[in-house]
């Protein structure tokens, strides 16, 4: 069995799971480089974040990606990404979240949507089989994200943890990681990012989240028809009323245990053609320091200080 990673997210006490859409009318590509290139910049250099991925997904393609119980209503929202946000205390969250006020200004130029669900206890990864914590560029992987919105009480949180621990036992399985966010409030829109949209229907108000990801489709397939996710599904209509499942095509990471990445101080694709052509060099702490405003001392993850296990 290959190496589990998944005790490097430990540091993350404190999680925010953010669905976002498009704002309409602006070309896809345009959307895509802008959230990865400028405002991922900008969100990464504010104080107190600890982590901070983004996930984009193909909202063209939402057929046959995961199983649907009958009597579970299909989640038909249009979602371009999700973004996470981590943090190791409540003290750097509150900091964040001070700071955050230019970080919402600039959410109109690209979402007509976003919506902030918190984690106050964090998130689980259960698994985690990828060695590269500092993942930047196309995604390689088949990786979901499912949407479950869970019925009233305990019960589905319960189910949705003992089911996740029990389908992480195949190794085909190359991350599983479970969010379980407090039930959303439209009368507390969040984040408070003005003329953006932050309302959600009554299929995302008590939403919970699985990243699943498999070496292809043809892998998740071939585990949907194992006899523990089977067992799963046969207890869909139970804990959950609604299901919607987004293919992930690119992921980026900007900041990890509260150092940004180099993808989080020059770029996402700037960071690619660093790795593309080799230039070590332009990862040197001498070169990243540059990017830092005098008397700054929080230096990028570099070659020498890769984080891959805590």
């Amino acid at each position: 069995m290959s190496t589990d990673y998944s005790d490097r997210d430990k540091a993350v006490r404190h999680n925010v799971y953010a669905s976002v859409r498009r704002r309409d009318g602006l070309p896809a590509a345009l959307f895509t480089n802008y959230w990865r290139d400028v405002h991922s910049t900008l969100c990464s250099r504010l104080p107190g974040l600890g982590f901070y991925v983004q996930q984009h997904f193909d909202r063209n393609h939402t057929a046959n990606l995961w199983p649907m119980a009958d009597g579970v209503h299909r989640i038909e929202a249009v979602l371009d990404g999700s973004a996470e946000l981590g943090f190791a205390n409540l003290e750097d969250q509150a900091a964040f979240g001070q700071a955050g006020t230019i970080l919402y200004g600039d959410e109109f130029n690209l979402f007509s949507e976003s919506v902030a669900y918190n984690l106050p206890n964090g998130s689980a990864t259960f698994v985690d089989r990828e060695e590269d914590g500092l993942r930047n560029g196309p995604e390689r992987l088949h990786r979901v994200h499912v949407y479950m919105n869970r019925k009233p009480g305990p019960d589905a949180d319960a189910w949705l943890t003992d089911i996740s621990a029990e389908l992480v036992g195949d190794n085909v399985v190359r991350k599983w990681k479970l969010h379980l966010p407090t039930t959303y409030d439209n009368a507390r829109p969040s984040p408070p990012a003005p003329n953006v949209g932050h309302f959600v229907g009554a299929d995302r108000l008590n939403l919970a989240v699985i990243e699943a990801a498999f070496d292809s489709a043809r892998s998740a397939r071939d585990f949907f028809a194992t006899k523990p996710f089977r067992k799963m599904l046969g207890a869909q209509e139970k804990y959950i009323d609604a299901l919607g499942a987004y293919l992930v095509t690119g992921f980026y990471t900007f900041v990890r245990d509260g150092k940004p990445t180099i993808a989080g101080i020059r770029g996402s694709r700037s960071a690619e053609l660093i790795e593309q052509v080799g230039a070590a060099n332009q990862t040197a702490t001498e070169i990243s320091e540059r990017f830092f405003a005098k008397g700054e001392t929080a230096l990028p993850h570099t070659p020498s200080s890769v984080h891959v296990a805590a």
